[in-house]
């Protein structure tokens, strides 16, 4: 063998072992970064989840609204590309504890049963006024001593929070999707899978709650959002007696 032929079977090998390594390091990368979403999501491989949802206008039948409909279509994607799978139930026949398979509750506390319980459970420091009548308080949220009311159109909220039961290391999350009208659900779906690794690296596998505002929704729809607070402490510890009446925020105005 000459020293061409020599040299050009060396460099045949270093590329393959070059191409191998790279293909090993670029697959440790991948399989890392999916462990991660996986673990944040509580999803597993071949695990399974629920896609909680409320009845449109109270009826008999699982008619989802619009938004609603694109909103779990979101999460659907996140769950595939978790290995995971999902089952969607309406909120009124997800009759079962929380922690062990992850759920995705979507919908306000007026036409969403789970919702209010996980609220009334999970975040005592959240009042939401669910009052049928005409008002500027209809819709709007209390967080703690703060009231952030609805402007049809304008500016709408929305809690997205991840939430964990006691301390068992495998206890599966909660995820609310809690908003003041059915965009704003989606908007908080679509702010989650676009910034859950950002997410995972401030909040960890832990809880949250954050308070999203949906701006000019009748312009821009569900992607323009402004992190309004972190509003974990606040709506995890309960409402003070005289938080009855709150003073209302600047920043919903």
């Amino acid at each position: 063998m000459n020293d061409d032929v020599r040299n050009i079977a060396l460099g045949v090998i270093a590329a393959g072992i070059s191409a191998a390594l790279g293909w090993v390091a670029r697959t440790y990368l991948w399989k890392r970064k999916l462990r991660r979403k996986q673990a944040f999501f509580g999803l597993p491989d071949n695990s399974e989840s629920l896609l909680v949802v409320n009845r449109e206008a109270g009826g008999p039948e699982l008619t989802v609204m619009r938004h609603d409909v694109f909103a779990l279509l979101e999460l659907s994607a996140l769950i595939k590309d978790c290995n995971a799978h999902a089952q969607v139930v309406a909120h009124d026949a997800a009759q079962q504890g929380f922690g062990e398979r992850t759920e995705f509750c979507v919908g306000g506390p007026a036409s969403n049963r789970r919702m209010m319980a996980h609220l009334g459970s999970l975040l005592p420091g959240v009042r939401v006024n669910v009052d049928a009548e005409p008002g500027p308080d209809r819709g709007a949220f209390q967080i703690g001593g703060e009231r952030y009311r609805l402007e049809p159109g304008r500016a709408e909220y929305v809690i997205l929070a991840r939430l964990t039961a006691g301390e068992r290391r495998e206890s599966r999350p909660v995820f609310l999707f809690c908003g003041q009208r059915a965009i704003t659900n989606q908007a908080a779906t679509r702010y989650l899978a676009r910034n859950h690794e950002r997410l995972h690296r401030k909040h960890g596998n832990n809880s949250f709650v954050l308070l999203l505002k949906v701006v000019n929704s009748q312009a821009y729809g569900p992607d323009v959002v402004e992190l309004v607070a972190d509003v974990t402490r606040a709506a995890q510890s309960p409402l003070p007696a005289q938080a009855t009446a709150p003073r209302t925020s600047h920043r919903a105005s």
